[in-house]
């Protein structure tokens, strides 16, 4: 690749938002949306399932998030603008209703992944601290959100920078009393070879690993954001495959953690798996410090997610997808506010309708249908020659990247399978509105 002209090629490129993402704000806005409140909960259950030996389908799970990654470096730096997959899907495809399905599945999966966010931020982690009805908290919880994501896409970064240091910090203090249980002569380190007893390895490590990718899902959000990215074409690729390598190496390293000092079958049982090493460790740390940091854990990526979601709704405005008042941007902020506020309200609605557990199967499913077209479309355009330098996956990828999707289909339960559907039915009939309204208003200025 050519570097040396791509930063004077985008700054002419026109746009109403503001380039102001450098290449380590990049990285750390993906590896505070991959490094959520997910490991928080999902290392007890992936215990359940391989027993000991947690780090192994961890890095399984990087390996498969790693393969679609590629597709989006590859079309991110081919099409540096905000809307991300749809604006690949209509590209790739040139069917209006295809990328207006794709961006709306992505769309529905961050409003229905920040309202399950939301839910946990008011749940028994803030209860901790004070006693408050929850649904009320979790409402008051996304204006927050909003106003910090209407103020700029600097300061909510910024945000995104305190809240990841808090996040990885709690990790990193997780793997240093493991240490700690191990320098005086406790802990088991054999356990982290052993699997649960009547499993088949290899089938109890692909189990184990389809829960493990739920934690790697968040890098995709980085897509919507191009636009705002200074130099693109150089620095996603680096930062987007640095930022996800960070995030699994950190796994893998609780994963050892809590496998050598906590007995497998005691996480599987556990709500709260890594205040279990906490108290196995016997350091001195208050239990309570770890509900602080998983409410940043669940307060960052809510955060990221509705930044994700406000600039692809203004993306897909912008394109004549959504209604075009949507695309407005405050004057001197030159942040979406109409988008960021729709996004809000609707995000507001859906916390009041489910668990955060539905929610977030329902969020799996609907960028499992993202992936899938993203993956396809990288290999579509190829044939899409631009004069613009670009990262390229190798041919390979994509498709494992394909079967990936496929396999991680079949797991889902017929419950998600409909709630998904409903949500799709919804999308079209959207669709379907805006078409109506569009062919009613050009029949009139005809007339």
């Amino acid at each position: 690749m050519n570097n040396t002209s791509a930063p004077s090629r985008e700054s002419r490129e026109p746009t109403s938002l503001k380039r102001a993402i450098s290449g380590k704000m990049l990285f750390v806005f993906i590896l505070g949306d991959v490094l959520g409140a997910g490991i928080y909960a999902l290392v007890g259950e992936i215990a359940g399932e391989v027993g000991g030996a947690i780090w192994l389908p961890l890095v399984v799970a990087l390996v498969m998030a790693m393969l679609t990654a590629a597709s989006y470096a590859e079309l991110v730096t081919k099409y540096p603008r905000a809307g991300g997959a749809a604006v690949f899907a209509e590209r790739a495809y040139g069917l209006p209703i295809v990328s207006f399905m794709v961006g709306f599945c992505m769309l529905a999966a961050g409003v229905t992944s920040a309202a399950g966010l939301a839910l946990a931020f008011s749940g028994d982690y803030l209860q901790v601290f004070f006693d408050v009805p929850a649904a009320p908290a979790a409402l008051a919880f996304l204006v927050v959100v909003a106003l910090l994501n209407a103020r700029g896409i600097t300061e909510s970064l910024r945000a995104n920078l305190v809240m990841t240091v808090v996040e990885v910090s709690g990790l990193l203090v997780i793997i240093a009393l493991a240490g700690l249980v191990l320098g005086r002569g406790d802990g088991t380190p054999s356990r982290v070879l052993e699997f649960d007893d009547g499993t088949t390895p290899a089938l109890a490590v692909l189990g184990a690993a389809l829960l493990a990718f739920y934690s790697f899902v968040g890098f995709e959000t980085s897509a919507n954001i191009a636009e705002e990215v200074q130099d693109v074409r150089r620095v996603y690729p680096r930062a987007l495959f640095g930022a996800l390598a960070a995030a699994g190496v950190v796994y893998v390293l609780v994963g050892l953690a809590v496998s050598t000092v906590v007995d497998p079958e005691v996480l599987a049982e556990s709500s709260g798996p890594l205040l279990e090493v906490v108290d196995a460790a016997d350091a001195g740390i208050p239990p309570w410090l770890f509900s602080l940091v998983a409410l940043v854990a669940v307060a960052n990526g809510a955060l990221l997610t509705m930044i994700m979601a406000s600039r692809l709704t203004f993306g897909m405005a912008r394109d004549n997808l959504l209604p075009s008042a949507l695309s407005k941007v405050l004057p001197v902020r030159r942040t979406p506010w109409a988008a960021i506020i729709a996004t809000t309200v609707v995000a507001m609605a859906l916390s009041v309708t489910g668990s955060v557990a539905a929610l977030a199967e329902t969020v799996v499913l609907l960028l499992l249908f993202v992936f899938v077209s993203t993956n396809i479309a990288v290999l579509v355009l190829r044939r899409d020659n631009t004069d613009r330098d670009h990262f390229r996956a190798p041919t390979i990828l994509p498709i494992l990247a394909l079967i990936t999707c496929a396999v991680l289909a079949t797991q889902q339960s017929a419950e998600t399978w409909l709630r998904a559907s409903i949500l799709l039915i919804v999308g079209a009939g959207l669709y379907f509105l805006r078409r109506v309204a569009s062919g009613s208003k050009n029949s009139g200025v005809r007339a």
